[in-house]
């Protein structure tokens, strides 16, 4: 594939800014990305998609996260679509909510309940209402940079947002034990929550695992203030560890929101919690009319089944392990230098001296060509339909993008 057709695309895109602002929305819209990254697609299946034109790609974005065992998932799908025959929206939930909310507590370790949602912003949103509901407390803890969702307490954006919005909101650096302790002493006696990303992923920089002195710190201020430690799984969670990002590291938080990756694609998020947090879990009033949905339900029940008896996280740490030992070879050879961050199933590449991703866009550029999608300052997504065949056609491609890199005789 070495030109891209991109007639459809870009007939649809000129048809959608008359009558969707911008033509799009937030992170989904193609402008941001390098030139002839389509923002339209037709299908999908397994770790791959397809877009408008029919141009075929490995896919490294996953849907920005939430294809966690890929497209079209038989079991998935069959789970779904006898949920589907039943009812979906109905007067009051399934009971596969019930099914749902026992599989999600006897498989995350803090859990002693559930919630349900619809989206990851949701879920953060009333992790950060319950906490403070139960301490009735206002100030809330977060990390400079992190990304906890698209409302005005959070939002990434400033337009549209007042200083109100955030006005019991205090910020601290992610795995700086020192300036956390220096955020609870501003907060004093009316802090909540504490809210802490699974890992560092903000967006265009190194991605940051935490280390085990600042998770076990953030536990213990939070005890310190009777607060809630509210770990936000939204993006990791179950591509880590099945049973809590955190598990590892010997700490576990009070609160959990959970998005993406739980349905498999379908729309769905959860809280979970701790006991303590029971009571005002059932006090807070948040609601969706679509928030009992019960065929995401089932698609989550059965994507947990798939992730407990595969053991998904493991096997996608080795397809993506596969993947980042590839690419280091490979930028070698090239001469080019690359800095990879993360854990592997969620990689992050950026090129060195390349504060404007012009490096990150060029490789990204000439490997969409060869039919791989990549992403030149965003965190990545491996999935457990992914193959090492896959792989090796991403590696392929890699080398037409850091040959386009060296070619611009800026490689280091």
């Amino acid at each position: 594939m070495s030109d891209l057709i991109n007639a459809r695309d870009a007939a649809l895109r000129a048809r959608a800014e008359k009558v969707v602002p911008s033509g799009m929305w937030g992170h989904l819209h193609a402008v941001k990305l390098p030139e002839a990254y389509p923002q339209f697609f037709a299908r999908g299946e397994g770790g791959v998609v397809w877009d408008v034109d029919g141009n075929r790609y490995v896919d490294f974005m996953c849907s920005w996260g939430p294809n966690l065992l890929g497209h079209h998932h038989p079991e998935v799908e069959e789970a779904a679509e006898r949920q589907r025959r039943l009812g979906d929206c109905l007067n009051g939930p399934g009971e596969v909510m019930v099914e749902l909310a026992e599989m999600l507590v006897d498989t995350i370790a803090h859990a002693d309940w559930a919630l349900f949602q619809k989206n990851g912003t949701d879920a953060t949103t009333t992790c950060v209402t319950v906490a403070r509901a139960a301490t009735a407390k206002r100030k809330v803890l977060v990390a400079k940079g992190a990304y906890h969702g698209a409302v005005p307490w959070c939002s990434p954006s400033l337009v549209g947002v007042t200083a109100e919005d955030r006005a019991h909101l205090i910020y601290y650096i992610f795995n700086d034990i020192e300036s956390l302790e220096n955020a609870v002493k501003e907060a004093g006696d009316d802090m909540a929550a504490i809210v802490v990303s699974a890992y560092r992923h903000d967006l265009g920089f190194d991605q940051e695992l935490p280390t085990e002195d600042f998770a076990k710190a953030a536990r213990r201020l939070a005890d310190s203030k009777n607060a809630a430690l509210i770990l936000d799984e939204v993006r990791a969670g179950f591509r880590l560890y099945t049973a809590g990002s955190w598990e590892p590291l010997g700490v576990r938080p009070d609160l959990s929101a959970w998005s993406k990756a739980i349905a498999n694609g379908y729309a769905l998020s959860a809280v979970t919690g701790s006991d303590w947090l029971r009571k005002a879990a059932s006090q807070v009033f948040v609601t969706g009319s679509f928030w009992a949905g019960a065929v995401a339900m089932a698609a989550a029940l059965a994507t947990l089944k798939v992730v407990r008896r595969d053991d998904v996280p493991a096997k996608v740490s080795y397809l993506g392990q596969m993947l980042r030992d590839g690419l280091e070879t490979r930028s070698r050879q090239f001469g080019v230098s690359i800095r990879q961050s993360g854990p592997a199933q969620m990689p992050t590449v950026l090129f060195d001296d390349d504060a404007d991703f012009a490096k990150g866009s060029a490789f990204c550029r000439a490997a969409l060509a060869k039919g791989v999608y990549f992403h030149p300052k965003h965190n990545m997504f491996l999935c457990a339909s992914h193959t090492e065949a896959d792989i090796a056609e991403a590696l392929v491609a890699a080398e037409h993008g850091f040959a386009a890199v060296s070619a611009s005789g800026d490689s280091s």
